[in-house]
């Protein structure tokens, strides 16, 4: 999870002493799925659709909130594990996902960054041309 922001999300704990890089990460989700023969499974395909299915259940948690509740949403600490959790779901089928692909997914952001900062100049450097990012 990461350092926490001081005075925020009471719900998560005050830091984690190390940070895994993400191939070592994907190593030990390749391995935990080597260990149980998962690798037929897989697939670009399955992976993606395990990838919507926990992205779903992230925004079940939010459903019903209002914004004023979402925003706070890390204080209790019950709601605050249950999107921990998710999220290390989320990105856990991302990182299986772009293992399979050969895609790095640092490489993948840092590449659409750059995009995004030309395509969305800060106002008054560019053509102020705006549209929704995909």
């Amino acid at each position: 999870m990461g350092r926490r922001n001081p005075g925020r999300h009471s719900g998560t704990p005050e830091r984690v002493t190390e940070h895994p890089d993400l191939a070592a990460l994907q190593r030990r989700l390749a391995e935990f799925a080597a260990a149980r023969n998962w690798q037929p499974y897989h697939t670009p395909k399955n992976l993606v659709a395990a990838l919507s299915v926990e992205a779903s259940e992230l925004v079940e948690i939010f459903q019903w909130l209002t914004p004023e509740e979402s925003a706070r949403v890390m204080d209790d600490p019950g709601t605050a594990h249950r999107v921990t959790d998710e999220v290390a779901d989320v990105l856990a089928y991302l990182l299986q996902f772009c293992e399979v692909l050969g895609i790095d997914p640092l490489a993948a952001l840092a590449a659409k960054i750059d995009r995004n900062e030309h395509r969305f100049p800060v106002p008054g450097t560019g053509d102020g041309h705006q549209q929704a990012d995909s």
